[in-house]
């Protein structure tokens, strides 16, 4: 899999780019030893997806996730992705297609999302910190928090620090970096949110942080009046 600088990204952004998509669905397939499907819907157990709600995916790959997002808010819910890699995002327009599922996918960087203010109920960043240096992860934060609306919440998923096993090259191979949680907690502190759930996923070493935002004043709306 191919990782290579982006050359659309803004001024003033930077940050890596996956392409060779196809390659990127066996890799999936191969760590989740083909249980792909069960894999996302531990990913999105966090997030506590309800019908009707608007998700925007960052860093969407090739839209597997959004497409399992999608299913879970159902016709009334609006489900969009945007990923940097024009390559991730023709695969994501296939598979949404194959589906029968009404997902938009965006070509466009993590640190510049293309959306208006308070537009989503959930903004979701799986496995895409790792692959941004320290100042695109603030950005793309900042920009979480601006697309956000003022009672939504963000998930954000990572590896946590290999373990020693883990170091060898078999395993090696398929990690590319790691955020832990205390990061991924300072970096959304910073970006303006308060860190009310973490954990690991339930897969290999995937772990989560859930965040919501926090008002001018520093309250937080309950993550129960933070649904519809």
């Amino acid at each position: 899999m191919s990782k290579v600088a982006n050359p659309n990204l803004p001024p003033g952004t930077t940050g890596l780019v996956l392409h060779q998509a196809a390659r990127y669905d066996l890799i999936v397939w191969l760590i989740t030893f083909g249980r792909e499907r069960a894999f996302r819907e531990a990913i999105l157990r966090p997030a506590r997806l309800q019908p009707g709600e608007s998700v925007l995916d960052v860093g969407c790959g090739t839209g597997s996730l959004a497409i399992a997002a999608k299913r879970q808010v159902g016709s009334t819910g609006l489900v969009r992705g945007i990923d940097a890699s024009p390559e991730m995002i023709a695969r994501a327009d296939r598979k949404a297609a194959r589906a029968g599922l009404d997902v938009v996918f965006t070509n466009a960087a993590a640190q510049t999302l293309p959306f208006g203010d308070a537009q989503f109920d959930v903004v979701l960043t799986t496995l895409v910190l790792h692959h941004l240096p320290r100042k695109a992860r603030e950005q793309s934060a900042q920009e979480i928090r601006r697309v956000l609306k003022s009672s939504g919440r963000v998930l954000a998923v990572d590896f946590a620090a290999p373990t020693e096993k883990e170091r060898r090259p078999l395993f090696h191979r398929h990690r590319h970096g790691h955020v832990d949680v205390a990061e991924i907690g300072a970096l959304l502190s910073g970006a303006g949110f308060a860190v009310v759930d973490s954990g690991g996923v339930g897969f290999r070493d995937l772990q989560f942080v859930l965040a919501l935002p926090k008002a001018e004043d520093g309250a937080v709306v309950p993550l129960e009046e933070a649904r519809p």
